[in-house]
This record gives C-alpha cells, structure tokens and sequence, in this order.
C-alpha cells in the first residue's frame, strides 16, 4: 500500500541545516492502523507531511500501490492525493460554512453534481454521528464534534488512506476514546488504512496494529504493538511504555524488575504467589494495564528483597512459570 523507502527530509535555516526526517523506511499494508509515535520534536508531522507531499523529501522514495509520488506530475499527484485524506489537530474547518458544506467541499473542488455532494455529505454526517447537526457552524459544535466533521470531510473523496496528524491531542479523555473507536470502525467498516501521528502511547495502544518510533527524525523501533510493548529494544520506546514512578528514584540502588502480563498471564495473581510461595516480601513501585488487540496486557515494577535466598526463590519462580520479566536500573 504505503512504502517509504530510505525518506530523508532536511530543512535549511539561518544556523545551518534541520535533518528533520533521517533515511526512513516504513512498510504499511493495506487495512493496518499504523501509529508513528514520538516526543515533540521527533519528526512526525514532517514525516507525515511527506507522504502526501504536502512536503517534497529531499531524497527517498514514497511508494502509493508501487508507483512513487516523487516522479509524478502534478496532475497525477492530484489524483493521488484524492485516495489520500488528512485530519489534523486543529481540526480546520471553514468557519463560514455550516458542518454539510464543510464535507460538501472537497466534492465541490472536484466536480460532484450538488444534489450527490448533499447525499453522500449527510450520509457521512450520519456515519460519524452528527445527523442533527447539518446546519450548524463550527463555532457551535464541541472539540470532538468538529473532529468528526473533519474526519467526515476527510472521507468524501473515498479515500484509501486516512493520515491523522494528532488529531486528537486538542481534545480530553472522554472525547479522545470515541474519536479513537470511530477511527477504528471507519477502518474496520470501509477498508479505509489509517496512519496515526501522536506523542502518546495510550493512543497507539487503543487502535494501532503496528506502530514505528521515531526519535530526532530517525525510525528506531518498529513492529506490532503488543511486540513493542511487551519488550521495548530503544531507549525511547523504553521511556514511553514504562509505569512512572516518582519513587523510583528514592530507591537508587536497589534491585528492580519489571513484570510483563500478556493475554492469560495478565489473569494470574503474580504478586500474590511470588509472596507466598517464594516466601519473599516484594514492593510494588509502579504499575499499568493496557488493553492492545483486545487482549489485557500490563506490566509491574517490583522492588526485590535484598536476601539472596529470597531472590533465587523468586527468580527461579519467574522462569519456572515462564513469566516474561527484566531487570532494570535507576540512573
């Protein structure tokens, strides 16, 4: 579907040159949710922006069902752009039209008789929940129901990508979980893919199939989100998944593991038997569970006796029971 294939996009400035995206390759098939996640500054919205060419990569290529965007005309790309819609945080919507005329207007710049841009815009408004609301302007609606108003004008093209550039960093929590299960059905519904640019974990972990992290413009860990999150391999990923804990820091020095629950284990009462049947008395120093794929997922940070005796019991239990843990170390 979408390949980016050794991506590179560097800005020029007064103080030299902004390596903003550093030779990224990405693979993203057909029906995946694929979240890009990083801190602020990472690359993201460049990245994304590249894809569509709303940034042109000053090298690399950007491969749409094999055919690269790069070498197109600027007549193709128009048409290449039409099975490729955005939604953005700040929703930008035209303030001067009612929520109908807002997802009547990509039809319009294409051509659509008027009578089938009012069909097709109601049956949309419909699809994201705002049938009672055809009339209003953007200064009446919510956060979340401009968000559906974009997302419903992203679809009027029938597009077979949707990229969302933090679309729901501007909204709360409430809001966010719904904006989010309406993205999934779209894309469980209409076969639409979705790329998810976002800073934060519990997004990619509530819809994404896969997810790369990018880091000061480079792609240093990608795979399945249950994979990434059950064992992270780069230090950023590490610092996005890992339970915070104040605490932590009291204790320099002392000996830690984290505990990771996929699926059935999640079920177990781990601490618990570790306390009785190791006979060893473990602190809980942080703790978290995530719902990826529908399946439960978690993970438990333990501070550990200091007896070596304890330590054997437990460690021994932990492998026994085939528990998947790791030490870790306070700097």
């Amino acid at each position: 579907m979408i390949e980016l294939v050794n991506l590179t996009k560097h800005f020029e400035s007064t103080s030299g040159v902004v390596e903003a995206v550093n030779n990224v390759s990405l693979k993203i098939e057909k029906g995946d949710i694929f979240g890009i996640i990083g801190l602020s500054g990472a690359g993201k919205s460049t990245l994304v922006r590249c894809i569509n060419l709303l940034e042109r990569p000053t090298s690399g290529q950007v491969l749409f069902d094999g055919v690269d965007l790069c070498t197109q005309s600027p007549a193709e790309l128009r048409q290449t752009r039409r099975k490729i819609s955005m939604i953005f945080q700040s929703f930008n919507l035209l303030m001067q039209r009612t929520a109908l005329k807002n997802v009547c207007y990509p039809m319009e710049i294409s051509g659509v008789p008027r009578a089938k841009q009012i069909d097709k815009a109601k049956q949309l408004l419909e699809i994201v929940g705002l049938s009672d609301r055809l009339n209003a302007y953007p200064a009446q609606l919510s956060g979340g129901q401009k968000q559906r108003v974009a997302i419903a004008r992203a679809l009027a093209t029938d597009p077979e990508v949707l990229l969302c550039d933090e679309a729901t960093s501007a909204l709360d929590p409430n809001t966010t979980r719904a904006i989010l299960a309406l993205l999934k059905e779209i894309n469980e519904t209409l076969g639409v893919t979705i790329i998810v640019i976002t800073h934060e974990m519990k997004v990619v972990e509530q819809i994404c199939n896969k997810v790369a992290v990018l880091d000061h413009g480079n792609v240093v860990e990608t795979g399945f989100v249950k994979d990434v999150f059950l064992s992270p391999k780069s230090e950023i990923a590490r610092e996005l998944i890992l339970p915070k804990s104040e605490a932590v820091r009291d204790f320099k020095g002392k000996r830690m593991i984290r505990l990771v629950f996929d699926g059935q284990s999640s079920l177990e009462p781990v601490v618990a038997n570790i306390c009785l049947e190791c006979r060893a008395a473990v602190n809980i120093m942080g703790a978290d569970t995530k719902n990826i794929g529908g399946k439960a997922f978690g993970q438990i940070l333990l501070m550990l006796p200091e007896d070596e005796a304890a330590l054997s019991r437990i460690f021994n239990y932990l492998d026994t029971h085939e528990l998947k843990y790791e030490e870790v170390s306070e700097e």
